[in-house]
C-alpha cells in the first residue's frame, strides 16, 4: 500500500475543538502561541532553545503542509471550536505504515493548559488515527521528568510499557534524559 494515495479527512472535531492539519498562513498565530509559551516550553522542546522568526515558523509550517500531503508526518493544529483561535500543536509522526503504528507529540499555548484541552485533542487524535488510519498502535513518549505530558497517556488508558534510561539529552542538551514510552494497541 502506498500512503501518499490514502484519503486521509484534513479535519475533524472533538466537543470543544477542532483539529486540522497545518496549512500555509497557520505560522502567525503559531508563532504568537509559541512566544506566550517559550517559559513552559523550553525545559522540554529542543525547538524551543532558540527564537524562531516569524518567517521560520511559517516555513516550519509550510514544511508540515508539504509532509501531511506525502504522508510523511502528520502535523495537526489545535483551535477552540467557539472562537477559532489556536491553542496547540500535535500531530502523528515517526509513522510506520506497514503495521500502521503512529507517535503522538503535543505543545499546548500555556495560557491554555489546564483547561483539559490538550487531553480531549490527544484522545480525538488516537480515535482519529484508529478510526481513519487503521491505526494497531499508537505511542507517546515524553521526558520521565515532565509531569504535566506524562499525565496525559495515563488519564487516557496507555499503558508504561517501559522507561528508557539515558535514551535522550535534555531539551538544552546539557544533560542525559529517560524517556516514558506510553502505548495504546488495536
Amino acid at each position: 500500500m502506498n500512503p501518499i494515495i490514502l484519503d486521509i479527512p484534513e479535519e475533524f472535531t472533538t466537543k470543544r475543538l477542532l483539529v486540522r492539519m497545518a496549512r500555509p498562513g497557520d505560522g502567525e498565530a503559531v508563532f504568537n502561541a509559541l512566544e506566550a509559551s517559550k517559559k513552559e516550553l523550553k525545559p522540554w522542546m529542543p525547538f524551543a532553545q532558540k527564537d524562531q522568526s516569524r518567517e521560520d515558523v511559517e516555513g516550519n509550517i509550510r514544511q508540515a503542509f508539504a509532509n501531511y500531503i506525502k504522508r510523511e508526518d502528520l502535523r495537526l493544529l489545535v483551535f477552540l471550536r467557539e472562537t477559532g483561535e489556536f491553542i496547540a500543536s500535535s500531530g502523528l509522526h515517526r509513522i510506520n505504515w506497514s503495521v500502521p503504528k503512529f507517535e503522538i507529540g503535543y505543545w499546548i499555548n500555556s495560557r491554555f493548559s489546564g483547561c483539559g484541552y490538550m487531553t480531549e485533542a490527544v484522545e480525538g487524535i488516537a480515535d482519529f488515527a484508529r478510526e481513519e488510519l487503521k491505526a494497531r498502535r499508537i505511542e507517546i513518549r515524553c521526558d520521565s521528568k515532565n509531569i504535566k505530558s506524562r499525565a496525559i497517556p495515563e488519564r487516557l488508558g496507555f499503558k508504561l510499557e517501559g522507561i528508557l534510561k539515558n535514551d535522550d539529552v535534555s531539551a538544552d542538551g546539557t544533560e542525559l534524559r529517560d524517556t516514558c514510552v506510553y502505548a495504546k494497541y488495536f
